[in-house]
């Protein structure tokens, strides 16, 4: 397992991605979809219907903004100050909150408490799933549901992997990502804690392309 690097290197990293992503946070409307395709594969319905949610790397906000548009008191996390400030100004006058922390931290000090929590591609893709996954599970209310989702391991690499941002040239900007089967996906949230946990690949909609790992874990 990888030693965590200096966290405020990966936020600069972040910080970087969220400029980049900026017209698509103010140019773009509430969308909720888990996959890379548009219109492709479950909708919110995987969170059952949560009064509450949590958002782990809320990225653009648009997922976020979306639950709030259907009622649900929802809050999102990131790493980012710029993304935050983004999309604060973006999503905020809908009634979505946002808070500006580093997931582990952000779940070992807060004592809020949700019916969902949720990532897509975001913190859970990012994050030790051995540390993250108990403090996940213990901000549950009973009966409450984790789900996420990022890209399907590839095979034979699995376990925590670098990643530098941008290709491999200028500056050395990097994170980790954590990949697995999904058999041990399952493992790793039942052994968190979690009463049920099923995680599948769902196909690309075109042949050969990448699809997308879905998980989704309920507590007691």
């Amino acid at each position: 397992m990888p030693a965590r690097h200096n966290i405020d290197s990966e936020r600069e990293l972040w910080d970087t991605f969220a400029e980049s992503t900026k017209d698509k946070v103010f140019d773009s409307s509430p969308v909720f979809c888990w996959t890379q395709y548009a219109g492709h594969g479950p909708g919110p319905e995987l969170l059952g219907d949560p009064a509450t949610a949590l958002e782990l790397g809320c990225g653009t906000g648009r997922a976020l903004a979306y639950l709030v548009q259907q009622g649900v008191k929802a809050t999102g996390v990131d790493l980012s100050p710029v993304m935050i400030g983004n999309i604060t100004e973006r999503w905020g006058p809908l009634g979505a909150r946002f808070v500006c922390a580093e997931v582990l931290e952000h779940l070992s000090t807060e004592t809020e408490t949700y019916d969902a929590v949720y990532s897509i591609f975001g913190a859970v893709w990012f994050t030790d799933p051995a540390k993250l996954l108990p403090l996940i599970a213990e901000r549950l209310n009973p009966g409450g549901v984790l789900a996420f989702s990022q890209p399907p391991a590839i095979p034979g690499a699995y376990g925590p992997q670098g990643m530098y941002k941008g290709g491999f040239a200028g500056k050395a900007m990097y994170t980790y990502r954590y990949s697995h089967t999904p058999r041990k996906w399952e493992s790793l949230l039942l052994k968190a804690g979690f009463e049920e946990a099923n995680v599948q690949v769902l196909e690309a909609p075109e042949h050969d392309h990448i699809g997308t790992l879905i998980a989704r874990a309920v507590v007691s």
